[in-house]
């Protein structure tokens, strides 16, 4: 939704169905899908086997795709990104914070880019309450601290929280918010139009 809404035509491409995918959509191997056509490409490999949510004793039950997307993406010569959890073997590239974009949620994350970018500074001092957006979400507010000092949102939260209406709970605590790829989005298409300039 976030590179929509900056300008792009978006297709999605995942091994797995995603009924509630708001645009064009593949169930196809995206280490396999064909590149060719697209201005730009972002690619979100499995975080499991980098995240701070997985036990380093099951881990490695977790594809490792991160190098081998680099790789694959680096090949194509077109603009690319690459989202990650905090964890993840990225070589340079920038964090995002909900808190840079007014979002009551922290969920930083990586992103690896072809074009260098400067992210904005995060303003945790200034985002008041912070929810946490993940796991199941039930059971309603938890004392267990959300990553930023906060608490735990519940499943009716998630969708608010993360500015995701058409995405059910499930969905929401495997994305990242649409208002970090508006912004990289926006950045993609300055880099595109700079080339085709040049």
């Amino acid at each position: 939704m976030g590179y929509h809404r900056a300008g792009f035509d978006v297709v999605g491409v995942d091994l797995a169905a995603q009924p509630n995918y708001p645009f064009e959509f593949h169930q196809a191997d995206a280490m396999t899908f064909e590149l060719d056509g697209f201005d730009a490409i972002h690619a979100s490999p499995p975080c499991q086997a980098y995240s701070a949510a997985t036990s380093h004793t099951r881990r490695s039950r977790h594809p490792d795709l991160y190098e081998a997307t680099r790789y694959r993406l680096a090949a194509t010569g077109r603009p690319w990104v690459i989202e990650n959890v905090i964890g993840a073997p990225y070589r340079s590239g920038i964090v995002l914070c909900g808190s840079m974009f007014g979002l009551a949620v922290r969920r930083h994350r990586n992103f690896e880019s072809s074009d260098a970018m400067l992210a904005p500074q995060c303003e945790h001092r200034r985002q008041g309450p912070v929810l946490g957006v993940y796991g199941d979400g039930g059971g309603g507010k938890s004392t267990r601290p959300s990553g930023g000092g906060g608490t735990k949102a519940h499943r009716h939260e998630f969708a608010a929280l993360m500015g995701m209406p058409w995405a059910t709970p499930r969905e929401i605590v495997q994305a990242i918010p649409p208002a970090y790829t508006e912004w990289i989005g926006q950045r993609l298409l300055d880099a595109i139009n700079g080339r085709t300039a040049a």
